[in-house]
């Protein structure tokens, strides 16, 4: 291995830190500086596409010692800006390893820095919120450095969706991974079929739907509500994402219709705030979000505690809150709201990321949730929903 070459993190501040780079040994990156608290999953977390427009701080110092492989990609290619670790594992051992974490990052040509502390740098985060930032390696400019982070203008009012949506519509086969087989393909009854919105949707989403026996249908953001419709769906998911989702005015547009069509709808990150929206709620920007695979939720309604994985920057307001709309989940760090349900109409809502991939499993049963939804609404307009299962 050469000799790894200098990288700095300037933030708009004016503060520098000093590290080595990974990945693009001269590049340079800018966006919204957060952290991400898991201890595992690092190629699924920096493949996540809610990551758009952002650079990725890995609160655990010890990142890479696994490798990377073709299998756990939650998208077809790399959509965090940057990468900051403290640090890296460049002669990784695993029996799945392909490749070193630092040989991905620069076949994807991602920007990344190691060798700073990046447990000040969280701690600075934790005090005044998501920094603005730019990583620069190779050549270094301080100042230039510092102009860049400056000249980032946010995430907020942002639309990132169009950015990182499919191009055409397309179906999803692959289910659960088995280690003598890989991943799964799945040929499903006719029977269940959900139209899955792409705001950036993660693999790991599809694989959950697909594998409860049904044909799944990936449509762009952009897809109008007549044409979701005329595919004949019996659910909808609106998926996770990046950026602002008051600025994706095209979705909650779509969104209101659906709901008038009365048709099973389920949200999940970015596709609940969306959702939300559309019954008339209010999101707001957090200071430095929710990224980790630890974070503490109650069940309202069982009073049940999961630990979920989260990846979100904006949070559904608690201000407004529509009669017609039951809060049912909510985190433990911070009461902001984790999830919902409408009173009358077949709509369920998840703020963090039910799917894992990283993570625990607690909220697989959001999935299970939506399909007993769906049962439920061929039977009758009305759901009752103290018949589905809230785990």
């Amino acid at each position: 291995m050469s000799k790894p070459r200098p990288a700095i993190l300037a933030l708009a501040d004016g503060s520098i830190w000093q590290g080595s780079a990974i990945g693009v040994n001269d590049g340079l990156a800018v966006g919204e500086v957060v952290f991400n608290t898991t201890m595992y999953g690092y190629q699924e977390v920096i493949t996540d596409p809610s990551y758009c427009g952002q650079m990725i701080t890995f609160s655990y110092p010890h990142i890479g010692n696994v490798g990377c492989n073709p299998e756990d990609f939650e998208a077809t290619k790399v959509y965090a800006q940057g990468v900051i670790v403290r640090d890296m594992s460049y002669y990784p051992s695993n029996w799945r390893s392909r490749q070193s974490l630092d040989d991905f990052l620069k076949a994807h040509k991602v920007v990344g820095i190691a060798g700073i502390d990046t447990r000040a740098l969280v701690k600075k985060i934790t005090a005044e919120g998501a920094q603005h930032g730019c990583i620069m390696s190779g050549d270094i400019d301080q100042q230039h450095a510092i102009a860049k982070a400056q000249s980032f203008s946010g995430l907020l009012g942002v639309d990132l969706a169009k950015q990182v949506t499919t191009q055409e519509i397309y179906q999803w086969t692959s289910g659960e991974w088995l280690p003598t087989q890989g991943y799964v393909e799945y040929q499903p009854e006719q029977k269940t079929h959900i139209v899955v919105y792409d705001y950036g949707v993660k693999h790991s989403i599809l694989r959950q739907v697909c594998q409860r026996n049904c044909r799944v249908t990936v449509v762009p953001a952009q897809t109008s509500a007549s044409q979701v419709i005329a595919l004949q769906p019996d659910g909808i998911v609106l998926s996770n994402g990046p950026g602002d989702p008051a600025a994706c005015d095209y979705a909650i547009t779509a969104a209101k219709e659906l709901i008038s069509a009365k048709i099973p709808l389920l949200g999940i990150c970015l596709g609940h705030q969306i959702l939300a929206l559309a019954c008339g709620l209010k999101t707001e920007k957090m200071s430095f979000g929710h990224h980790g695979a630890n974070h503490p939720v109650q069940n309202l309604v069982t009073k049940k505690v999961h630990i979920s994985s989260q990846n979100h920057g904006f949070t559904v307001s608690k201000e407004v809150v529509s009669k017609d709309i039951e809060i049912t989940h909510q985190s433990l760090f911070d009461g902001t709201i984790q999830g919902f349900r409408h009173v009358h109409l077949p709509i369920l809502s998840m703020q963090g990321h039910p799917e894992a991939g990283p993570g625990p499993h607690d909220m697989y049963s959001i999935f299970d949730d939506f399909i007993n939804l769906i049962q439920l609404h061929r039977k009758s307009d009305v759901v009752n929903f103290n018949t589905i299962v809230n785990e």
